[in-house]
């Protein structure tokens, strides 16, 4: 069965991951893309859960900055969007003969299930994917602590969070082109460094339940599965 060295994992997706950098809303294209690389991914062996993002469509903190809704308001709908992503991912995977199931924190009966941990251990020991929307069903808090929060309590091993780039740098890759892409980082190194990696509040609530994390280039095909089989990839953040 396992050709990784993790029984549980849990993917956390940005919602640019579901359209090509620069664009909006939910791609054909980019959606086979994140359903192959999950696909990919159970088939070494681990349970699969999948925390994703809504910033294809709005991100509720500076949504609330350019308008005329409040930040609490801004996040539920940055909620309501998540469900979406999770939505339309499910239908690519159920159709490529991966089952698959949405829990989301917020409730909308019609279409996904309400967030319950046993019943979401009990999806994963059956083989399913799992995708987690709804972020933690508050405002003011990310998606990115909502995967550290449902890794936490999944009793996951492992946390990819994928991105465009190849991992952690020293500083914006996009904007300074003379930075250091780290290997390895501990948690103390990221909270000192003020890495922005994922929210403080993450990357401690992984330090707390001994979760390690590693960010990579989700988009370079081959990456998850090296991540999975224990490969160099990405940036490594776990105890120093």
């Amino acid at each position: 069965m396992a050709n990784g060295r993790y029984k549980r994992v849990l993917l956390k997706l940005s919602g640019e991951s579901f359209c090509e950098p620069g664009g909006f809303g939910i791609e054909g294209s980019a959606l086979g893309s994140i359903s192959e690389r999950i696909l990919e991914a159970r088939e070494l062996g681990p349970e699969v859960a999948v925390v994703v993002g809504a910033g294809n469509f709005l991100r509720g903190a500076s949504f609330s900055k350019v308008s005329e809704i409040p930040r609490h308001m801004a996040d539920y709908m940055g909620m309501l969007a998540t469900i979406i992503n999770a939505c339309a991912l499910q239908e690519t995977l159920e159709k490529l003969g991966q089952p698959t199931r949405v829990l989301s924190a917020i409730e909308v009966s019609a279409i996904c299930e309400k967030f319950i941990r046993r019943r979401a251990l009990r999806h994963l020991e059956r083989g399913r994917v799992v995708i987690l929307a709804g972020g933690t069903g508050n405002p003011f808090f990310t998606t990115d602590t909502c995967a550290a929060l449902r890794a936490s309590e999944l009793d996951v091993d492992l946390v990819i969070k994928a991105t465009k780039v190849d991992g952690v740098y020293s500083d914006d890759p996009e904007k300074n082109l003379n930075v250091e892409l780290f290997e390895k980082l501990s948690y103390a190194d990221v909270l000192e460094k003020d890495l922005r990696v994922m929210d403080h509040s993450a990357i401690a609530l992984c330090r707390d339940n001994d979760i390690a994390i590693i960010v990579l280039n989700i988009f370079k095909k081959g990456n998850i599965a090296k991540a999975i089989r224990g490969e160099r990839v990405g940036t490594l953040i776990a105890k120093s």
